[in-house]
Order: structure tokens, then C-alpha cells, then sequence
């Protein structure tokens, strides 16, 4: 067991509790999101007061993270998402999309200083924020949450490295924020220089891969650094922890792991794209389909913390492509599967044979036959406009992976 270092008291919660609370404050988080027009209109007809369970959760519509910048191109600037005015935020960011982001006026809006501290960051520590400060909200998401927690933060934002080093060396920062890329950056570069930054003992890191080759040199250099998983528009959603197994989920969201291209639960282990519901009054986001690809791992972290662990960022769940020039997505595959609740996982695997795109529907099932292959060729045919020929597999043999379209096609 890994000596007990945490934030709160929440983290080590029986999971049931924390499920209890979250679900029975759900409803009026939902009273309070239809005050926003977007809201009103796609949970219109749903009664808030039902929705106490992740089973009635999941009949609530996902919004779809891709979505959001035509839909605030329509409605700017939040597109009707948002119950107050942007003069009631403390700050207002973009995104690349665009995508608009407001910040709430209020102690660590983005949830962040719960994964600093699961790094390490403590009070009185002095913080490097590599993190961008201009119009994109990474830097802010870092700052607020290490000032929550009693750091002192340098704003240095990326580049530059000369000054970078000047920085270090005259603020002695034992912590660093940003991407593991820049970290690399700037230990490479103090070497050639000559330039001391070892002060620098541990980090948190986010933005980009952080295999374990690195977090190994990072480690035989004298950093410990972890990993985030966060976005620009929810903050932090899971953050690893000293134990090392997966990402722990934050406290106070909902994660939900669904089959790419609906808003349907996969059973525990399988892998699926991330939904996320937040309890952020001021801006809250039900059931957002970030468009990333994780799974959950079964049992509890030896680091004494409770809540669900995922495996991390495992792909990207937006597998649209074109097949003779139609585009094929993952919510047509989806249909097929709820028109054939025989048929259990399903992969469609696009190819070439000679000149012409070729589809093949791979399902598991554990009857297969001709007859049903011959009905769900048609009904691939119904919904995708395209033919496609039918494949079986037993159940538990296609990748679990969470690819639901697979295009292999080669152009060499």
C-alpha cells in the first residue's frame, strides 16, 4: 500500500457514497441548465427530478465536443449553452474550432489543484507555468489551482528559453506545468548551456503523449512527473497519481465511457469514448462527448484513492471516412447494431481491391448464419447508402479497441 497523501477526504469516499451525492444533486444541476435556451430545447420534455442514476443519465442526448463551434457560430458567444452573460465570467478564452470558453469567477474554476496535488505541489512550493496565458486557458487552468493550493507561480507561458532558464535560476521553482515536449526542452538545453535547473524536482504534465520512456528519463534526470487528462473547455477530468495504475477521474463530474457514435454505456473494460457531466452551475456541460478514446480499469487504486480510473487517452473516437465518396460514421455503424440486437461488437473495415473502395462489416454474435448476414447487409446497405459484405465473429473476438471503423486502405 502507498502511503495515504490526499487532497480531501472526498477521495477516499466508499464509491457508493460518492455516487449517492453526485446523482442526488444531478437534478438541479439539470434545473439549472435549462435556464439556458440550448438546454431547454434538447432536454425538452425531460424531467429533471428522474434523472438519479447513470441508467437515466444515459437517455439524455450527448453533445458532441465537434459540434460546439458551429453551434456557438450560431449563437455567439456560447451558443445558448450558458445560463449567464459573459460579463458575469472572470475570464473569457478561445480555442482552437473556435471554440469559446468562459471562466467562472471563482477559486480554481477548472478543478485542477486536486491533480497538483496527487503530483506532488504543496504549499509554499513555487510553480514554472509553461502553459499558454494568451487567449487559450491552459496557463489559467494550471495557475488557478496551484494558487489554490498556496504555490507561487511563475507566468512564463512557452518558449523562449534563454529566459526560461534566467527565470529558474533566480526563482528556484521545485514544480513545472506544461507539456512534456517543452520539459524535454528545457533539461536538453540546460545540459548543452550549462544552465542550472535543478530545482525542478517534480511535474505536471499535459498537452501531449507521455509514454513511459519518458517519464522514465524524466525520473533518472530527478523529476517525478505525472500526467493530466484535461481539456480547454472542462478543466481537469483525471489525473494520474503516485500509485501509477491509469488516471484517476476527478472529483465532482460524472465520466461516462459510451460506444463511439451513440450515447450507449459499454460494459466496464471496454473501450470507448469519454462523456462528461460537470457541476459547474455557471457553465455546466451535460453528458459531453469529448471525442476521445479511454476505458475504465476494474478494481481500486493501491494509492487509497476510491473513485473510477481510466487507462488514459487510447485514440480518437471521430473515425468518420469516405467510402466512394459518401462519408461513412460511426453513428451509422451504431444503427446497424441497435436495428440487430443479436449482434454484439461491431467493426467496419474499409479496404481497396484494385480501384474500388471495398466495405466489410465485421459483428460478433453468438448465431450466426446466413440469413442474418444476408438481413444485415441489407440494413448496412439502408443506412450507410452503401453495400457492404458481412463478416462474423464469437463474441470477444474483435479488438477491443473501440474502433468501430477501421479503414485500412492503401494508396502506395
Amino acid at each position: 500500500m502507498l502511503l495515504a497523501d490526499h487532497y480531501d477526504a472526498l477521495e477516499t469516499r466508499d464509491p457508493a457514497e460518492r455516487e449517492a451525492s453526485l446523482f442526488t444533486r444531478l437534478p438541479e444541476l439539470l434545473k439549472r441548465a435549462v435556464q439556458a435556451p440550448a438546454y431547454a430545447e434538447r432536454l425538452n420534455g425531460i424531467d429533471p427530478a428522474g434523472i438519479t442514476s447513470r441508467e437515466a443519465l444515459a437517455t439524455l442526448p450527448v453533445l458532441r465536443k465537434a459540434e460546439l463551434p458551429a453551434l456557438q457560430k450560431a449563437a455567439l458567444p456560447f451558443g445558448g449553452f450558458v445560463p449567464g452573460q459573459p460579463g458575469s465570467f472572470g475570464r473569457l478564452f478561445t480555442s482552437p474550432g473556435p471554440i469559446f470558453e468562459p471562466e467562472p469567477a471563482v477559486a480554481d474554476p477548472w478543478r485542477s489543484a486536486r491533480g497538483l496535488f496527487a503530483a506532488g505541489f504543496r504549499q509554499g512550493d513555487v510553480v514554472l507555468n509553461t502553459f499558454s496565458y494568451h487567449l487559450t486557458p491552459g496557463g489559467f487552468i494550471m495557475d488557478s489551482g496551484a494558487r489554490a493550493l498556496g504555490c507561487a507561480v511563475i507566468p512564463a507561458g512557452p518558449g523562449n528559453t534563454e529566459q526560461q532558464f534566467e527565470l529558474i535560476e533566480a526563482y528556484r521553482p521545485v514544480a513545472y506545468c506544461g507539456t512534456p515536449d517543452f520539459l524535454k526542452i528545457l533539461l536538453d538545453g540546460a545540459a548543452a548551456g550549462g544552465r542550472d535547473i535543478s530545482s525542478i524536482k517534480r511535474a505536471l504534465v499535459s498537452g501531449a503523449a507521455f509514454p513511459k520512456s519518458l517519464q522514465e528519463e524524466f525520473s533518472s534526470r530527478g523529476i517525478e512527473a505525472y500526467q493530466a487528462y484535461a481539456t480547454a473547455d472542462l478543466g481537469f477530468i483525471a489525473h494520474e497519481t503516485r500509485a501509477r495504475e491509469g488516471l484517476m477521474v476527478n472529483e465532482d463530474i460524472i465520466v461516462e465511457i459510451v460506444r463511439p457514435g451513440t450515447g450507449d454505456p459499454v460494459p466496464e473494460g471496454d473501450v470507448g469514448e469519454i462523456v462528461v457531466t460537470t457541476f459547474d452551475p455557471h457553465h455546466p456541460f451535460i453528458r459531453l462527448a469529448l471525442g476521445d478514446l479511454t476505458a475504465v480499469m476494474a478494481g481500486a487504486s493501491p494509492c487509497g484513492r476510491t473513485n473510477m480510473r481510466i487507462k488514459g487517452w487510447m485514440g480518437r473516437a471521430d473515425q468518420a471516412t469516405k467510402v466512394k465518396g459518401m462519408f461513412v460514421r460511426p453513428e451509422q455503424v451504431a444503427e446497424v447494431g441497435r436495428r440487430h440486437p443479436e449482434l454484439g461488437r461491431l467493426r467496419l473495415v474499409v479496404t481497396r481491391e484494385g480501384e474500388t473502395d471495398v466495405m466489410t462489416l465485421a459483428a460478433e454474435t453468438a448465431a450466426p448464419s446466413d440469413n442474418l448476414a444476408a438481413e444485415v447487409a441489407a440494413t448496412l446497405q439502408s443506412v450507410a447508402k452503401l453495400k457492404g459484405a458481412v463478416v462474423f465473429a464469437s463474441p470477444g473476438d474483435l479488438p477491443n479497441d473501440g474502433k468501430v471503423i477501421a479503414d485500412e486502405r492503401r494508396y502506395d
